[in-house]
């Protein structure tokens, strides 16, 4: 009695998702070096050694394709940066850390799909307009959220919490406009610097015991 024919293996889940990752890593570079209006599906399709009907294959239009990068880019960002952070307790270490690590992203060589996040945010519209924003305001609130608990805990001077978290994140994402990996600032150095620059004035100086320093009530005068 003949066989009957084995089914053709299907490709593993797994290598499917690498895929697919590999073109929005791909179509992202592209993007970033010709913008979104000068990179063509053509353009993608070459840069991913694909034909443009293959590229098709793998997209629905060239703008679900930046919605995807958007995203994407947003789980890299919460799986490498927010996630990481959210557990800290004291919120001053925690926004110190969420300033560090988000500016390694950024300044990570690989991290198009970030900097088409910051890029490109006003080239969506609509529903995916509004979903992409919806992930980010979830950023601006633990931010804010961060910067109240601290003043709340008397670690730092009083601000307006929603000023904060803005100085923050216009210190942070606008490095992508300047930084270069072959400059002659590290990465590493503009973290440092940055926590410094912002935190340095913010938060209430220790004392030897490690103790936070008592404050005066605003108006008080210094006893001579």
């Amino acid at each position: 009695m003949a066989q009957s024919p084995k089914a053709a293996p299907t490709a593993p889940a797994d290598d499917s998702k690498d895929r697919h990752r590999r073109i929005l890593e791909t179509a992202a570079r592209v993007i970033c070096e010709k913008g979104y209006e000068g990179a063509g599906v053509q353009d993608i399709a070459e840069a991913c050694g694909l034909t443009k009907a293959g590229l098709y294959h793998h997209i629905r239009s060239k703008e679900h394709l930046l919605v995807e990068i958007m995203n994407y880019g947003m789980d890299v960002f919460e799986e490498q940066v927010l996630s990481q952070v959210i557990p800290i307790a004291d919120p001053v270490e925690r926004l110190q850390t969420c300033m560090a690590k988000n500016i390694q992203l950024v300044t990570h060589g690989w991290s198009k799909e970030v900097t088409i996040i910051l890029h490109e945010h006003a080239t969506l519209t609509g529903e995916a307009r509004a979903q992409i924003n919806s992930r980010k305001k979830r950023y601006v609130r633990f931010l804010e959220d961060s910067f109240a608990e601290a003043i709340r805990d008397g670690r730092i001077r009083l601000v307006n919490p929603k000023v904060a978290a803005f100085a923050f994140l216009g210190m942070v994402l606008w490095i992508y406009k300047w930084y270069r990996p072959d400059g002659s600032i590290p990465a590493d150095k503009i973290a440092q610097e940055m926590t410094h620059l912002l935190f340095d004035g913010l938060v209430f100086p220790e004392r030897k015991d490690g103790k936070v320093a008592p404050r005066r009530p605003r108006g008080a005068r210094e006893k001579k």
